[in-house]
């Protein structure tokens, strides 16, 4: 069993905390709000996520896991000191590493001897070397371990990831860390610490370049009469291809692919590398987005002006409540924009965006749809899929539905004198 501090309480770094103290470890959690530390000692979750409730209270239980205030408080006592801060797109695309080293700076006083640091944030090619120079310590080494966590899947992701991978240029720093995950039924890949920090960024560009190539094929798809959901089968049957990532939607989003992908861009422009692939991936992505808001002003005449439309799901993705660069927010936006009034049900969100504080939430799909005359689907809730749509359309006031997600049943809509368009049909 080893002693490890978990730096930052937020997404990975609560999901690190758990799932660490379930492998066996002795794990301290430290964040800087005190509210928040309160919280989770009292074992409440402040995030949606399935399975954390009880993985926390768990490891709670079994006393293999606190929380405290203070970077300092819980590296004092610990060998391994994981580095789980926010590191956000800067104005030039670039990650910010301000959180990150400000908390280094905060614990290099206090690491005991021969220590390990593990960035587990997604960083850029050549933290580990800024995180060795903060620290100035020669009996301290510097390991890259990217998390790959997919929200609402998180604690699955942990506990049976498809690979994990420790990067360092210390050999005997990089087996320690690799040991952490040894029983864990998976392959644990040893690199460089250049190539691990690359990985990460790499990975998630490569699956936002199969959604935004899904989009485009979806607009082939609609201009040709084909239907993108049988193209997508046949291609997914290809062992080489394979079947994920490829369900067209209203384009990508969340707290990882868009930061990623432009912090990628600006790593390869220091290289001297313009990655214009990369770049054209990132535009298309807004084009998507639009798209699926032109196609309720289509519907709708070419004006939205005045007009009442119901959105269904706010977040960026089923089973998380996390709005961080949300397309259905990016698509309510532009609507509001044009002068529309939304309503919109999201079972994971119980108060206004702030990126839309004059939209109207409702109780359930039902009552958001109420007086509406068109109805967005925007996030791929199952719920949704369930709704009676006899309900939706005796609530509606004129049956218009973009369904960006193709979620609803096309033959029960047109059996029930629906107007509806999807994405790629």
């Amino acid at each position: 069993m080893a002693s490890i501090a978990v730096i930052g309480a937020g997404y990975v770094g609560l999901t690190s905390a758990a799932g660490l103290a379930s492998l066996g470890h002795d794990v301290i959690c430290a964040d800087i709000d005190q509210a928040r530390i309160d919280q989770l000692n009292a074992g409440s979750i402040p995030i949606h996520e399935l399975g954390m409730d009880e993985l926390v209270n768990e490891q709670l239980r079994a006393g293999r896991l606190r929380f405290v205030l203070g970077a300092a408080q819980a590296s004092q006592h610990c060998d391994f000191h994981f580095l789980c801060l926010p590191t956000p797109p800067g104005a030039d695309g670039a990650a910010d590493l301000q959180f990150l080293l400000t908390a280094v700076s905060q614990i290099a006083g206090v690491l005991p001897d021969d220590s390990i640091l593990v960035n587990k944030s997604t960083v850029p090619v050549g933290t580990a070397d800024l995180v060795m120079a903060a620290v100035n310590r020669d009996d301290i080494r510097v390991v890259s371990n990217p998390e790959f966590l997919r929200e609402g899947t998180a604690i699955e992701d942990f506990l049976h990831p498809d690979r994990v991978v420790v990067g360092g240029d210390d050999g005997t720093a990089v087996a320690r860390v690799a040991a952490l995950y040894e029983s864990l039924d998976t392959i644990v890949m040893t690199t460089d610490a250049k190539s691990s920090e690359l990985i990460k960024y790499a990975s998630n560009a490569y699956l936002a370049t199969k959604l935004t190539f899904v989009n485009e094929m979806a607009e082939v798809c609609e201009q040709l009469g084909a239907d993108i959901d049988d193209v997508m089968l046949g291609m997914g049957q290809d062992r080489r291809i394979g079947t994920s990532y490829l369900r067209p939607g209203p384009g990508w989003g969340g707290s990882c692919f868009p930061k990623d992908t432009e912090a990628l861009v600006h790593i390869a422009a220091q290289a001297d590398v313009e990655f214009e692939f990369l770049r054209s991936v990132i535009s298309l992505n807004h084009r998507h987005i639009k798209r699926v808001a032109d196609k309720a002003v289509a519907l709708l005449n070419g004006d939205v002006s005045g007009k009442r439309i119901a959105v269904w799901g706010l977040t960026f993705k089923a089973g998380t409540d996390d709005l961080r660069d949300s397309p259905s927010l990016a698509v309510s936006q532009l609507l509001q924009t044009a002068g529309a009034n939304l309503c919109a049900y999201d079972p994971a969100v119980s108060a206004a965006p702030a990126a839309l504080p004059d939209i109207e939430l409702a109780s359930d799909p039902i009552d958001a749809a109420r007086g509406a005359v068109c109805l967005l689907v925007l996030t791929e809730w199952d719920d949704f899929a369930k709704v009676d749509l006899s309900a939706v359309k005796a609530a509606m006031a004129l049956p218009n539905v973009v369904d960006a997600r193709n979620m609803l049943d096309r033959a029960e809509l047109d059996r029930l004198g629906f107007t509806h368009v999807g994405v790629g049909r």
